[in-house]
């Protein structure tokens, strides 16, 4: 087994995350089965209680856990489907720890930081690594893993130290270390500063890890006399220190760490055996397509997410993705608003009449919506509103888990005449609870006992027009995954499908709903479930796609011809020699636009 450890220095937020997907996307174009590990040195034992101003949006796998974005990245990159496990914190540890002190394994030794912490870290790193991968069942080659924080935190000591231990314990052939650091370029000067990624190479040195490659993340591209200086002063061969530039996307960072050469530098230093390489074009060629065609977008769609926490875009993070892989993929550059959902309600207009006429004319000036989750009572009334909407206005329109259930309580009131309809979470004592709590997910407890990862979807026989199920591909059952402890009342089903609101998915036991429509409407769709946390790059998640063409009014001559895009439409893109896409691979470490940057050290973790 070959390690690659990613460590981080002068500020979080830099880019690991993105430069370690990018590791593992370069070796699985080469052929090697990867795996990811993501290890965050906090004392919560995973993320689901994290408010999503602390680390952004909580990812959820198919198993329930509830981790970090980061792993996020590395599934839409890799495509590969990864579990609880591979999301290591300080508090599983010391819990496996503690838990194996009381039950005698120690044998009454005192149970120290070193070595008994230190141990449990590798012991696991050791077991996750070797587990199959599931789409292929092979025992992965490489295994990738991300150290959250940076350098000196004193969070993550322990686990610096145990890998300090590990690249003995594995063999240097076995063992690789990427340090990613800010060089920072003052306006005042103009000129990139150097120190702060000296200082915390020292420091790393210091703690006994000697990094093989330097990631330089910075605005503009560094120039060769800065890399000499780091060089000098790192103990890293110029060669070894790439420079990552803000860059269109973060899906061109792998073709760009590949202009440098990283599968054969790897292949050497870990001696993997994938040298000779072919042309650069046919190993990397899906990744080069897709940079070329995100560059190339000729149209564009607004979409507004009207959501709870647009304070901070990476609360949303999966869901932006998702709206982005479905622009690509029918030639749509997307762009974003969003919209404060506490604004829309009717009491903004008295307490902040800019905020509430600004958020209902960016709401109106969108081509389609997306309402996304959320928990409390903050900001429901808002996305009701923004349901009515999107429903009286043919506004194509997707709801998502607590927007499935905003779009059920405005049905109930607007249509239902159910004046009082509200889900028992905004009001235990409403007359008409239309969503209700699911009481074996309500134990008391906050922390993974909600109702999570990857459940079935039924679609009903009376869905034979519907336009998500054609979407999905007439697929009778999907796949999907969830985080609700909430659902819509059995009791009033009955009464919605009178007046035209379709449940057209339930679970397999036909008692939860899942998936609603509005027949009568452009594209009104909403499900309980998280469909942006199975979108890939490469293939969008249907709900996202339908909105994308239902908001350029494309999506009936999709369907109709039986779910495929026209030959007009960007779905593959081909080069007409070996010079041109050379070209592009050449062109691209220069050629970007910092105005649009989506991997930037303020948007990323």
């Amino acid at each position: 087994m070959k390690y690659i450890l990613v460590t981080g220095g002068v500020i979080s937020g830099v880019g690991k995350g993105v430069i370690s997907s990018s590791f593992g996307a370069i070796l699985k174009c080469c052929g090697i089965e990867v795996t990811s590990i993501k290890i965050d040195p906090y004392i919560n034992l995973d993320a689901g209680t994290f408010s999503p101003y602390e680390h952004g949006e909580v990812y959820v796998l198919d198993d329930g856990g509830e981790v970090d974005l980061d792993l996020g990245n590395y599934e839409r990159f890799l495509d590969i489907t990864l579990h609880k496990q591979n999301n290591i914190t300080t508090g599983k540890i010391y819990q496996q720890v503690i838990d194996r002190e009381r039950h005698g394994d120690y044998l009454g030794k005192t149970v120290q930081v070193v070595p008994h912490i230190t141990d449990a870290i590798q012991e696991w790193v050791e077991k996750v690594s070797k587990k199959p991968v599931s789409e292929t069942g092979k025992i992965p080659e490489v295994c990738i893993i991300e150290l959250g924080g940076i350098i000196g935190d004193i969070e993550s000591m322990a686990f610096v130290e145990a890998f300090r231990q590990f690249q003995f314990r594995v063999k240097r052939e076995n063992f690789c270390v990427a340090h990613v650091s800010l060089v920072p370029q003052p306006k005042t000067t103009g000129e990139h500063k150097t120190k702060p990624t000296q200082s915390s190479v020292r420091e790393l040195r210091g703690l006994g890890l000697s990094p093989d490659i330097i990631v330089c993340r910075s605005e503009q591209p560094i120039g060769q006399s800065v890399k000499e200086k780091i060089s000098n002063f790192c103990h890293v061969a110029p060669q070894q220190i790439i420079s990552v530039p803000d860059l269109h996307s973060v899906y061109e960072v792998p073709v760009f760490m590949e202009n440098h050469g990283m599968a054969e530098y790897l292949s050497d230093r870990l001696h993997l055996g994938i040298t000779p390489l072919p042309p650069m074009r046919k190993y990397m060629k899906p990744w080069i397509e897709l940079g070329d065609r995100m560059r190339h977008l000729k149209y564009e769609v607004t979409v507004g997410i009207v959501g709870k926490y647009t304070r901070l875009e990476d609360s949303y993070t999966s869901i932006t993705k998702a709206l982005h892989h479905a622009g690509n993929k029918v030639g749509f550059k997307v762009n974003i608003k969003f919209i404060e959902a506490s604004n829309l309600e009717q009491t903004m207009l008295v307490d902040d009449p800019a905020s509430y006429h600004s958020s209902w004319h960016n709401l109106c000036v969108c081509d389609c919506v997306v309402v996304p989750g959320g928990f409390g009572k903050r900001g429901v009334e808002g996305k009701v509103e923004a349901c009515k909407w999107c429903r009286i206005n043919d506004k194509p329109f997707l709801g998502i888990c607590l927007g499935f259930q905003a779009a059920v309580i405005e049905f109930g009131r607007s249509v239902l005449k159910l004046d009082a309809a509200n889900s028992t979470e905004v009001c235990e004592e409403t007359a008409h609870p239309v969503v209700v709590d699911m009481p074996e997910h309500n134990t008391g407890e906050m922390g993974g006992t909600m109702r999570l990862g990857k459940r079935t979807t039924v679609f009903k026989d009376s869905a034979v027009n519907s336009k998500i199920k054609r979407l999905y591909g007439n697929k009778d059952t999907i796949d999907e995954r969830h985080r609700h402890r909430y659902e819509v009342n059995p009791e009033y089903i009955e009464q919605y499908e009178k007046n035209g609101l379709h449940f057209v998915g339930v679970d397999v036991e036909q008692k939860r709903m899942e998936i609603l429509e509005l027949q009568n409407h452009p594209y009104y769709v909403a499900v309980q479930y998280h469909p942006e946390y199975l979108s890939r790059p490469m293939d969008p998640s249907p709900p996202f796609l339908g909105l994308i063409l239902a908001a350029k009014d494309r999506l009936k001559a999709y369907l109709t011809r039986g779910c495929k895009l026209s030959p007009r439409e960007p779905q593959s893109d081909s080069y007409d020699s070996e010079e041109e896409c050379n070209e592009l691979t050449v062109k691209l470490p220069n050629d970007h636009d910092d105005s649009s940057s989506a991997y930037s050290s303020s948007s990323l973790a």
